[in-house]
């Protein structure tokens, strides 16, 4: 079989010249580009240089479409290698066999284009009726051999087209295998995963699985996505009785593993410790997620203990820096990628609670039941707005698998792959990407109209949670100040009067507890502050999102406005679009699924009713 292809036709230089004097440069038309001579070329180069002239100049003659040479090669295998889709085309009409076999492996049309990874070739070769079940001399598909060359595309097309996703070669190697062994790429062994492909399996002749491959090779992307994103057993034996996982026991500490991989194998491993209690606590599920909610609200309390202690600063200090040395080596030991990212939310739930809890205890009895009741009603909507941003839905984009199936057809048959662009299409998804949409790496879903993933409220902030969001901010904005409030009163009814610097030196000698306390809202106040500013002047003045402004150099639609938002319609309205809130009339604002806005062959599809300012 030839494995080379052939270049495409010489194509001329086109330039541009300008005049020289004292005026502006002007462009004179391009001269037009040289044709080749194809008079003097055999039909099969011919073929192979898309020479489509020649071509259907020799066939008129009298040529049999279907006559091959001397290595059984049909004209049709040269312009499916060659991915000439027009050739194909008319090859086709005039009575070219489809599935016609050919070359050393026995190989149909079908084979080469989808081993070169030719979308457009393959797409005319289906839509004809080529059968990519069909196996060549070494007992590969079209499937296995777009598997295991890494053209994604064509393996998401012949899926999408009812290839079976686990379908098995001539070995049993399946196309998940044969990624795992020869792709060192994410994809396609994530895509396969996502049509469905299995990881179980195992092949005829190693009863290897795909992990087993994967580890063979040493594919530190394939061994991550099989196990962390397909799931796959690190316990099943190949017919030597090796596992996945005894494969890998002796290599976690290898770079080529990966520290997901390493500690996925060491929890695994400790499970079946019997003799040490302690290992298997430390790689536990339940004991992990309880440490990363307690450990916030027991630091916090030995903080303030600390400080409440009689002794030197210079002494209370040096426990502090020990004590947070000593949490931080835990929590790296203990906690792995996923628990790091609701620690945040754990830290900012146990601040909230001492807030609570000082203030009933040590601030309600200064200033008041009334004071009390209406701060505690205050932070009604503190947690009303917390909660929508955390537990509510940010506005995913789901699909049906026959809608992502139908999605990639469309995609591939419109032209060429181009649709499957990563600004127009979501490969983890399956998914035509939406206008302002992006795929969220730590939730691993799209999320339409995109702001940011916020590890304070572990969600990410989109189209329907947004507003509940800045609402947080403002709600979080009030308690910190009252709670600021109630502290001032404190210090100034039980610590005594104090001036100047001498200040904060009476306050933290009179009542450490709370002045830890404060010092913890006046944080909150300064980076909520800062992050609510910068939040209303994206959305307000700038009618844009977090991700566009710190993206808008890769977008299309804002190169084309010199990076400024093409959705702006002024602060007052985008203010209204973006609350939905109509003030008496005054404003009109334009509602917007942005979950169903799509892109369109060539720059993605903006509202209608989008003013340009």
């Amino acid at each position: 079989m030839y494995d080379s292809t052939c270049g495409a036709a010489a194509t001329g230089q086109c330039g541009k010249s300008q005049r020289e004097g004292d005026g502006p440069p002007t462009r004179e038309p391009p001269p037009a580009p040289l044709e080749r001579d194809y008079s003097g070329f055999d039909i099969v180069k011919a073929t192979q240089y898309g020479a489509f002239s020649r071509v259907k100049e020799l066939v008129e003659a009298g040529w049999d479409v279907n006559q091959p040479d001397h290595e059984t090669v049909t004209l049709l295998h040269w312009a499916a290698i060659n991915n000439r889709r027009e050739i194909i085309e008319y090859l086709l009409s005039k009575g070219a066999k489809v599935d016609a076999i050919g070359g050393e492996l026995q190989s149909t049309p079908l084979h080469w284009s989808t081993r070169q990874g030719h979308l457009e070739a393959t797409v005319a070769l289906i839509r004809a009726g080529g059968d990519p079940s069909l196996r060549d001399a070494e007992g590969c598909g079209c499937l296995h051999l777009a598997a295991q060359f890494g053209h994604t595309a064509v393996v998401a097309y012949l899926v999408a087209r009812g290839v079976p996703p686990d379908a098995p070669d001539a070995g049993g190697m399946t196309p998940l295998m044969w990624a795992s062994w020869k792709v060192c790429a994410v994809d396609p062994t994530r895509l396969l995963l996502t049509l469905g492909a299995s990881p179980q399996p195992a092949d005829h002749a190693h009863g290897n699985t795909a992990l087993h491959w994967a580890i063979l090779a040493r594919n530190a992307t394939a061994i991550s996505t099989l196990i962390l994103y397909g799931n796959a057993s690190l316990d099943i034996p190949n017919l030597r009785g090796v596992t996945p996982l005894t494969m890998l026991k002796n290599h976690t500490d290898s770079l080529w593993v990966g520290a997901k991989v390493a500690d996925k194998i060491k929890e695994q491993t400790a499970a079946f410790s019997k003799r040490n209690i302690f290992r298997r606590l430390a790689y536990d599920k339940k004991f992990r997620w309880w440490c990363v909610i307690s450990i916030p609200f027991l630091a916090f309390y030995a903080t303030g203990l600390v400080l409440e202690m009689d002794g030197l600063y210079l002494l209370k200090g040096f426990l502090l820096v020990c004590f947070y040395a000593l949490l931080h080596f835990f929590t790296n030991a203990l906690f792995d990628d996923d628990l790091k990212n609701i620690f945040p939310l754990s830290v900012y739930l146990a601040t909230k609670v001492w807030f609570y809890i000082t203030w009933v205890v040590m601030i309600a009895p200064v200033v008041g039941g009334g004071q009390t009741v209406a701060f505690l009603l205050c932070s009604v909507s503190l947690w009303y707005t917390f909660l929508r941003s955390w537990r509510s839905d940010p506005g995913v984009i789901y699909a049906s698998r026959a809608e992502k199936m139908r999605t990639i057809i469309e995609l591939s048959e419109r032209g060429g792959g181009g649709g499957f662009e990563p600004a127009r299409f979501c490969s983890a998804c399956l998914l035509r990407r939406p206008l302002r949409s992006k795929h969220c790496s730590v939730c691993n879903r799209c999320v339409a109209k995109f702001d940011h993933h916020c590890p304070w409220v572990a969600n990410c902030i989109g189209a329907k949670n947004h507003h509940y969001f800045i609402g947080f901010l403002a709600s979080l904005l009030v308690m910190c100040v009252w709670m600021l409030w109630g502290s001032v009163q404190y210090f100034t009814s039980v610590c005594g009067a104090a001036s100047g610097g001498a200040v904060v030196l009476v306050w933290l000698q009179c009542s450490p507890w709370l002045a830890w306390v404060s010092l913890n809202a006046a944080f909150h106040l300064f980076w909520v502050t800062v992050l609510s500013c910068c939040q209303l002047y994206l959305v307000v003045c700038l009618g844009m999102t977090t991700n566009e402004q710190l993206n808008r150099g890769r977008y299309r639609h804002f190169q084309a406005r010199g990076g400024r938002s093409p959705f702006t319609r002024g602060p007052l309205n985008n203010l209204a679009d973006f609350f939905q809130c109509r003030l008496c009339g005054l404003l009109a604002p334009r509602p917007r699924d942005w979950s169903a806005a799509g892109l369109d062959d060539t720059e993605p599809m903006l509202p209608r009713d989008t003013h340009y300012v």
